[in-house]
């Protein structure tokens, strides 16, 4: 008799190559093996040709305990990959020899409910093909009880980014020649079926008719993330716009490389200020409602939307160490920092609460918002789990939408139609390790060096500021930002948020995301939040309108890399 089951999706599996066999065949005796750099004994993970710290080449293979501290650890309800049916746990585990290390894992013998930051834990190995998977179980004490330990400190103490952050090499600076003088926004929806390269020409020319110019006046081109046309991201970049307007750029900028749609503007504010361009055109175009339908109507049976199991159900690359563990979205990612925060600062669930019900608030006063509806603490809490602490409404809103922004040299600004915002300062410094499981344990990676810079740069201070609008992919992102920022100090956010008046429209010390964030508005991936501080630098944010808005404080980007932006009315 034969069976018509199907047998399990295979999990997806690392590509195995010569820099990092050791570690995934380590698992053969039983011995975990990190490589250790042979001049100043730091261990180094994921393995490179190049000690991350010392710069040294001689790079050996060490023998370690395979003892750690979980310092991160999320129980995941939410179907991302056939593979890994949900719930399941994932966690992340710093190694005694140096907690500087983390090896992003599965907890053994572990009860969902009690997946907790602090556990001590031993290196286990599960056979998959040709590789040994690294997964952590319980050190349990001579009585049988399982041990719990004070969490390691990360390298840089949350408050201690501004030392490292690189001082000004002379005195003027090039913000100081430019300015926002456009927006745009296409038509916005959660799912319009409409051509992505028809919502980016939309934005693009309402942006230029918002600075009163004229197509012919663009000689730059900017955007995030380029013409790669995966998932819905993009509309296929700078050769697509340039094509559909007949723009003939001096200059132009397209990559996924920087700190999302705020890294492709200053860029651009680079440009300008160097004299390559006088007005550059900088959009960002988002089409995930509709390539997901569409997708869903092509492949009907399913399958991760984030393509996790790579070719051959290899993955290559600093993915290939999370892909084998379920990490099929960014929100596990930053729900075990969250889970960290929540550890070491004693909030609750309820702090990210505060944050979503102000968002839903702002978005019931903006027309374009995606969620205007009234939301309760009591719907919040009681919306089902994604993944912990992350529930549906700590989770932004996937949309269409194309948004452009026009930044100007200075000098021309002024003859245009609207009053010019001006630049303040930015803040881009990386000062901790690119990789989010390698970076801050406690805060969403790239927001405290980026702030710190950002107020190394102005006289300006977070007082000054009467508007924030912070990246917000989740209600943690917020979190984060408003603490690296400054508007509140380190493991303050709980109580800073709690109540929503600090963060109100009206009253508060900063008015959070006044349109309503991604969480409700809708997901643009940050441009958003430079449209949105445009509109309060203006006044024109009519019923959301911030009463004596001068300076607004932008972040864009989630995990890593992030940037910050102080934009001023002129």
């Amino acid at each position: 008799m034969t069976s018509d089951a199907s047998p399990p999706p295979a999990r997806p599996l690392p590509a195995v190559d010569d820099l990092n066999g050791f570690f995934w065949t380590a698992g053969r005796d039983g011995v975990l093996r990190i490589q250790r750099c042979d001049d100043c004994a730091a261990l180094v993970h994921p393995p490179q040709p190049v000690c991350c710290y010392c710069h040294s080449e001689r790079l050996g293979v060490a023998e370690v305990s395979g003892l750690g501290t979980v310092v991160g650890a999320t129980v995941n309800h939410q179907p991302w990959e056939p593979a890994f049916p949900p719930p399941f746990v994932v966690a992340s585990v710093a190694l005694d020899e140096d907690p500087r290390v983390r090896l992003i894992t599965s907890l053994v013998d572990v009860p969902l409910d009690e997946a907790a930051v602090g556990r001590r834990v031993r290196v286990r190995f599960e056979p998959a093909g040709d590789v040994w998977l690294p997964v952590f179980a319980p050190v349990r004490d001579d009585d049988g009880g399982e041990t719990f330990v004070d969490l390691p400190d990360d390298p840089i103490a949350p408050a201690e980014h501004a030392r490292h952050v690189r001082p000004m090499v002379r005195a003027d600076k090039f913000e100081d020649r430019v300015a926002l003088t456009g927006i745009g926004m296409s038509p916005v929806g959660r799912r319009l079926m409409l051509p992505p390269i028809t919502l980016a020409v939309a934005a693009a020319r309402a942006a230029v008719a918002d600075a009163g110019l004229e197509l012919s006046d663009i000689d730059g081109l900017s955007t995030f993330p380029g013409g790669e046309l995966i998932g819905g991201f993009t509309e296929g970049g700078v050769t697509a716009v340039a094509d559909a307007l007949g723009i003939r750029p001096t200059w132009y900028n397209g990559g996924s490389e920087t700190f999302g749609p705020g890294g492709a503007v200053v860029a651009a504010m680079l440009a300008v200020a160097s004299g390559l361009a006088r007005h550059v055109l900088c959009f960002r175009t988002v089409w995930q409602a509709t390539y997901a339908a569409q997708q869903r109507a092509a492949n009907p049976t399913g399958g991760s939307p984030y393509g996790i199991g790579g070719r051959g159900g290899r993955v290559p690359g600093p993915q290939g160490y999370v892909a084998p563990y379920g990490v099929g979205s960014v929100a596990l990612n930053l729900a075990m920092i969250a889970s960290n925060y929540f550890h070491r600062y004693g909030a609750t669930r309820e702090a990210l609460g505060w944050i979503a019900l102000n968002q839903r608030a702002n978005a019931a006063l903006n027309p374009d918002a995606v969620y205007r509806e009234p939301m309760t603490m009591d719907d919040y809490l009681g919306a089902r789990m994604i993944t912990t602490p992350f529930g549906l409404y700590d989770c932004d809103v996937p949309m269409d939408a194309s948004l452009a922004v026009i930044v100007s040299a200075v000098e021309t600004a002024h003859d245009l139609a609207k009053p010019p915002v001006l630049v303040e300062a930015v803040g881009t410094q990386i000062t901790e390790r690119f990789l989010w499981h390698q970076s801050t344990t406690s805060h969403e990676p790239q927001t405290l060096g980026p702030s710190a810079h950002l107020w190394s740069r102005t006289s300006l201070r977070p007082a000054d500021v009467q508007v924030a609008e912070l990246y917000d992919g989740f209600t943690f992102n917020c979190l984060s930002w408003l603490e690296a920022l400054g508007f509140c100090g380190i493991g303050e956010a709980a109580d800073f948020v709690a109540g929503g008046h600090n963060i109100a429209l009206k009253g508060g010390v900063v008015a959070l995301n006044t349109h309503g964030g991604q969480l409700s508005a809708g997901r643009t991936h940050g441009m958003g939040m430079i449209h949105e501080a445009v509109v309060q630098l203006r006044g024109e944010g009519g019923a959301r309108q911030v009463d004596g808005c001068s300076v607004a404080a932008v972040s864009t980007g989630g995990l890593a890399p992030a940037g910050a932006i102080l934009l001023r009315r002129s």
